[in-house]
């Protein structure tokens, strides 16, 4: 009999993915043997990359990032546990930056442990570097047109920079 693979899912609306996000990427992909990265649609975040485009922006991104572990990108639109039971998913990977992500992080364990008690929540914290780095802050730094290069990729920050044009 062989071993059940570990699946991972990391979750988040990824508008635009970051480098803080592939920092936790990349250090989830020792964790388990399937990550499956689970793109949001977040209508109440009123996005500024469509679903379409933040998954194809995590394909490429997530692709350049090695490891034992395969990595899929998948959009979902349900609740976070359901996601998970279908994608076989053991772990739920969430990234912390600070201190203040974690209170938001709890109330979310506490009820998805209510919810489904088959899946078990992992927290990593962003590296040093990253820790500042958060989409929101990303987005609004590019809109006043400050320089995005330090806190995403440069395919990510192209994109991002014609983008906040386009809505200027």
């Amino acid at each position: 009999m062989s071993p059940r693979k570990l699946v991972g899912l990391y979750p988040g609306s990824f508008d635009p993915v970051t480098l803080g996000h592939l920092d936790i990427i990349s250090r989830a992909v020792k964790l388990v043997d399937h990550l499956v990265i689970g793109v949001a649609t977040s209508p109440a975040k009123a996005p500024l990359f469509s679903l379409d485009e933040r998954v194809a922006m995590l394909r490429a991104e997530a692709g350049r990032i090695g490891g034992r572990a395969t990595i899929e990108v998948r959009p979902f639109k349900t609740l976070l546990v359901n996601f998970a039971a279908e994608v076989g998913a053991q772990l739920i990977v969430r990234g912390l930056r600070a201190v203040s992500d974690f209170e938001y992080e709890f109330q979310m364990v506490a009820m998805n442990q209510r919810l489904s008690a088959e899946v078990e929540t992992v927290f990593l914290m962003a590296a040093p570097m990253h820790q500042a780095i958060s989409s929101r802050l990303v987005k609004e730094i590019a809109h006043l047109g400050g320089d995005i290069t330090p806190f995403t990729t440069p395919a990510v920050a192209q994109a991002l920079i014609e983008r906040s044009k386009e809505q200027s």
